[in-house]
């Protein structure tokens, strides 16, 4: 216990420190739609890309709540590295569900960094001893500074019925189309990447379903807590701390700038003694804390029965959905707060607020952290109906 908890204030305390270099270069990334090289180089010295990797290939295996808290500290500084981060953490720990020999290739890399989709975007055709896969994927986070992709395709088999499957390919075998032209999260280099007529021999290539059910081809892993939990909680959970962090930072940057400024065309010297302020800022707070709350909730419930190693019941996988769009809505209406009360001058690109509120709408917007969208999941689940979607 001692080790674990040490090891997690570690983790968070290299977070905090490499702040000031994601802080340096947010408005570089954003002009270049792309993480700066001294970004991902501070990332990876302070071991967050190792997060997920197994401990014999120098890895953490660190359990959610310390990825929560983590991406916290890094949302602070910066939206675009803590996502590009926090993203990398699921098909980082989707490899370690391949086969042994799978991972002995993929982690040979020092502080290897995996990007991924959970969209099945393209088609596999089965081949002699693999598949071939055809077709683009897009909001590949990260791609332009990955060695590897986890890929979802529709298997299309001689016999029988489509299924979606899992490959992992190498970033040297796809083409990447630099089409990251966006308002928000401009800086995370999400790009498309593209598989023309690419074989994947059968041991990168594992069937989605079974994957989304908590089966593994990995031996060794078999046992690890970390590893023995459905997907789609394990992805939930590895997301929310960046939108709990921008909120979090879009209040840092609001209270540093609140000292000495004053409301235009009112009686208002310091913006500091309206009772407005008192109240936006009260909200806002409360906002975050219930942000906080969902997710931690979240990562404990992963967490919890990662070390039980008991079956996921359905409402259990439903409510991680449920906290992962509730982290978010909470964490925007934060960020809507404190940026409609940071007057005409926060609109300046040197002025983190405008970015962090940009980058909460893109987070919102992402089709499997919509608030709505998994608020009608969660109710659907509360009113007796069976889900409508394979993704819990």
């Amino acid at each position: 216990m001692v080790t674990e908890v040490s090891t997690r204030e570690q983790l968070v305390r290299r977070a905090v420190e490499v702040g000031p270099v994601l802080r340096r270069h947010a408005v570089w990334q954003e002009r270049h739609r792309r993480l700066h090289e001294e970004t991902v180089e501070a990332l990876a010295a302070a071991g967050v890309f190792r997060l997920r990797v197994p401990k014999r290939y120098g890895g953490f295996e660190a359990d959610t709540r310390t990825l929560v808290e983590v991406a916290t500290q890094l949302g602070r500084a910066d939206g675009s590295s803590s996502w590009v981060a926090s993203v990398s953490w699921i098909p980082g720990w989707m490899a370690c569900l391949f086969p042994d020999e799978v991972q002995d290739e993929v982690f040979a890399t020092p502080d290897v960094r995996v990007c991924g989709t959970l969209s099945p975007a393209a088609f596999a055709k089965p081949a002699k001893g693999g598949v071939v896969l055809n077709g683009k994927w897009g909001f590949i986070s990260g791609a332009l500074h990955s060695h590897w992709q986890v890929t979802i395709s529709v298997l299309v088999p001689d016999d029988g019925d489509p299924y979606p499957v899992m490959a992992l390919v190498p970033m040297s075998d796809l083409h990447i189309v630099d089409d990251w032209t966006t308002g928000g999260l401009c800086g995370s280099g999400s790009v498309s990447t593209v598989a023309k007529d690419l074989f994947v021999p059968d041991a990168r290539v594992l069937p989605l379903p079974a994957i989304l059910q908590g089966r593994s081809a990995s031996k060794r892993n078999a046992e690890a807590e970390i590893y023995r939990a459905p997907l789609l909680p394990v992805a939930s959970a590895s997301s929310v701390g960046t939108a709990l962090g921008i909120a979090s930072g879009a209040r840092d940057v609001f209270l540093k700038r609140l000292p000495g400024r004053k409301i235009t065309y009112t009686g208002y010297d310091s913006q500091r003694d309206a009772p407005l302020t008192h109240l936006q800022v009260a909200q806002a707070t409360l906002k975050v804390d219930q942000a906080q709350f969902h997710a931690h909730r979240l990562a404990d419930l992963v967490d919890a029965k990662g070390v039980e190693g008991s079956e996921w019941k359905l409402d259990e996988r439903v409510r991680a959905r449920a906290d992962m769009g509730a982290v978010c809505g909470l964490a925007r209406e934060a960020v809507d707060i404190l940026a409609g009360a940071s007057g005409g001058s926060s609109i300046y690109l040197d002025v983190p607020m405008q970015r962090f509120a940009r980058d909460i709408q893109a987070i919102n917007l992402h089709a499997l952290m919509h608030p709505n969208t998994n608020l009608e999941l969660y109710g659907r689940a509360l009113c007796g109906l069976e889900p409508n979607t394979l993704y819990i």
